[in-house]
């Protein structure tokens, strides 16, 4: 940690040493504190954090995408990690930090040389908002860190109550410290990639982070929850509408700029846990979402698909499990033709052809292979599965379908050709973070319902899916977990629905009992359709694909939504909680908590790391608990 952390402490000394800044203040700025400007190194911290191809493959898609289950990939969500990845991410986001540190110490150091410029506070309060978030993003990922290491002392490491007290505490300084009247900078070099300057625009990210920090620690500390997230709320500055979404636009090429999933070797295909929450919600058909061509695929809304237990695990608690739906769902939530293309549907917007260096996207049929060696070649052109992550056994060996891309559905071309811009924050996240207060009890702006839909709306608008949104709010259809959209609809399902199978045998249709899952790490179970569900449920639909550590949280924080358990036909060596004896049961213990630290900081600073695990109250281990999220 010293390694990287300390070094910003050399940034007070100015007048000795320039050489310092080679590195992190290229032209157009001169490296001497006479040209240096604050707002160049926040802008590299921002920059930075944007997360070039190195690590974005490591965390924003094989650690945050994984956790959260917005794709297909077991990984971390098995209980695995990667000390080398986890190394790297440690590096650069000390380096972030760094230079947003840097930021506010040149401001300060300029002004007390008498060079100070009148918009050099307003960047002051611009790095110490921005640093909340990197200290944020720090915290949710490992747990303790240094508070002080930020203001330029020596790190000693806090609690995760005392460094989530310091950012909501640096928020709402900051908040209050910005004269939203002052004029932008004259300097011609001068570039704030998110927001060109705009004061207000900042104070408003500022309070909508705010409530996500409170909303953050809500399950621990409601008190101080309550009281920090009311008073950003109220301020009526926070994220309310898509033009002041926190954004920063993607370009090609290997740098930072490049898209978090733009590597075309990261499959990132449908996840079961997506797809259960897409299915059958808001009641929408899929014939009045796609071109009349794909009509004759569209299934009967009571149809699983072909039975194939012998290539598909069945020891999970995804309803879905062992079962290929040999065409369309009836019904399905819009965002998700949307969000990732159907197999085989070439003429789509959306459609991928990632790996451009196969022809797998392409080729849109694979080999299921019984238990007498017999094979079936099927044609997976206008289907639509996702499966559960975990081990497979032998079932995995048999399957030439699962993890192929051009048989099941992935990611659309427009969030993996490095041509959107990334959501760091967007309004539908404060008004689902308000929905959530206002169900609370708590004193907020606006209604829980009003604040449900509205944040639904946006979501859709983004999506550009609005049409179907008066459909959609007032739909009671249940999805495969037991949900529905309607907010005043709370009636809960039956433990089961029945459903059709065809049997592979004899192409003939079966009835069984499906179970609706019983989400035991939420109330216990009790609840599949409560408000609260409904909540997290499209926050999560919403935040799909851009936030994934949000998705990540509240699945930590919550229970929220339900994430049905690794498959275990063979044991997980790393999710010992989990067998063959169990799985249907869910269990903190069988889902990701954090990232440990990296062997670079045990084996550099044993004191700080000891303080670290001390304060995190249990082993550095990914299944350990943070603080907030003990429930």
């Amino acid at each position: 940690m010293k390694k990287y952390i300390l070094s910003v402490l050399t940034l007070t000394m100015f007048s000795v040493s320039c050489s310092d800044f080679e590195e992190v203040n290229k032209n157009p700025y001169a490296v001497d504190i006479n040209k240096s400007e604050p707002e160049y190194f926040l802008n590299n911290s921002i920059l930075g954090a944007q997360q070039d191809p190195n690590i974005a493959e490591r965390v924003f898609v094989l650690y945050w995408k994984t956790a959260s289950r917005q794709h297909l990939s077991t990984g971390i969500a098995g209980g695995s990690y990667d000390d080398s990845w986890t190394s790297e991410y440690w590096k650069y986001v000390s380096e972030w930090l760094n230079n947003a540190n840097a930021a506010i110490q040149i401001a300060n150091e300029k002004t007390a040389l008498g060079q100070g410029k009148p918009y050099y506070d307003n960047v002051i309060q611009m790095s110490r908002i921005w640093r909340a978030y990197l200290m944020s993003e720090f915290s949710d990922n490992f747990g303790p860190q240094p508070i002080q290491a930020f203001q330029g002392t020596n790190p000693t490491f806090n609690s995760e109550k005392e460094v989530y007290y310091f950012i909501l505490d640096e928020l709402k300084d900051a908040t209050a410290k910005m004269d939203t009247s002052q004029g932008s900078p004259s300097n011609a070099n001068a570039y704030d990639m998110v927001y060109g300057f705009n004061w207000s625009k900042w104070v408003k990210y500022a309070n909508s982070l705010r409530m996500r920090m409170a909303m953050r620690i809500a399950e621990v500390d409601p008190a101080k929850a309550k009281a920090e997230f009311e008073d950003a709320a109220n301020s009526d500055m926070f994220i309310a509408t898509s033009a002041d979404n926190f954004t920063v636009a993607e370009n090609t090429g290997w740098n930072a700029l490049s898209g978090v999933m733009s590597r075309e070797w990261n499959s990132q295909i449908l996840s079961a846990t997506l797809n259960n929450m897409y299915i059958g919600l808001g009641g929408i058909n899929s014939t009045d979402q796609l071109p009349s061509s794909q009509a004759s695929s569209v299934k009967a809304e009571n149809y699983l698909g072909i039975k194939y237990d012998q290539q598909f695990t069945t020891m999970t608690n995804d309803p879905s499990a062992g079962y290929w739906l040999d065409g369309l769902p009836n019904k399905i939530d819009p965002r998700a033709y949307k969000t990732f293309y159907i197999p085989g549907d070439l003429t789509s917007p959306v459609y991928s052809l990632y790996p451009t260096y196969t022809n797998q996207a392409t080729t849109n049929q694979g080999d299921l292979t019984f238990a007498d060696n017999s094979k079936v070649t099927v044609n997976t052109v206008n289907t639509w599965n996702a499966y559960t992550v975990g081990n497979w056994g032998t079932k995995g060996q048999r399957n030439g379908l699962r993890n192929v891309v051009g048989c099941m559905p992935a990611l659309g071309k427009q969030y993996r050709e490095s041509t959107n811009s990334r959501i760091f924050f967007a309004s539908w996240e404060s008004y689902f973070l308000i929905a959530e207060a206002a169900l609370k009890g708590w004193n907020v702006p606006m209604s829980d319902v009003a604040a449900y839909n509205k944040g639904i709306q946006d979501s859709f608008n983004y999506n550009g899916v609005s049409q179907f949104y008066g459909q959609y709010i007032n739909s009671t259809d249940y999805n495969r977990d037991g949900t529905s959209v309607s907010y005043s609809h709370t009636a809960e399902p039956g433990a089961t629905h029945t459903m059709q199978y065809k049997d592979p045998t004899t192409n003939n249709l079966v009835s069984v009992a499906i179970n609706y899952p019983v989400n035991t790490i939420y109330k216990n179970g009790a609840f599949k359709n409560d408000k609260l569900t409904k909540i997290i449920t499209q926050k999560y639909l919403a935040n799909t694909p851009w936030l994934p550590l949000e998705s990540w949280n509240d699945h930590r924080r919550l229970g929220l939504p339900f994430f049905e358990n690794p498959a275990v036909e063979t044991p997980l060596v790393n999710l010992p909680n989990l067998s063959p004896g169990n799985y249907m049961t869910n269990s903190i213990k069988n889902f990701p908590q954090r990232l440990r630290y990296p062997s670079t900081f045990r084996n550099t600073d044993q004191t700080g790391y000891s303080k670290a695990v001390q304060l995190l109250g249990g082993e550095d281990a990914v299944l350990t608990p943070l603080w907030w999220a003990q429930h």
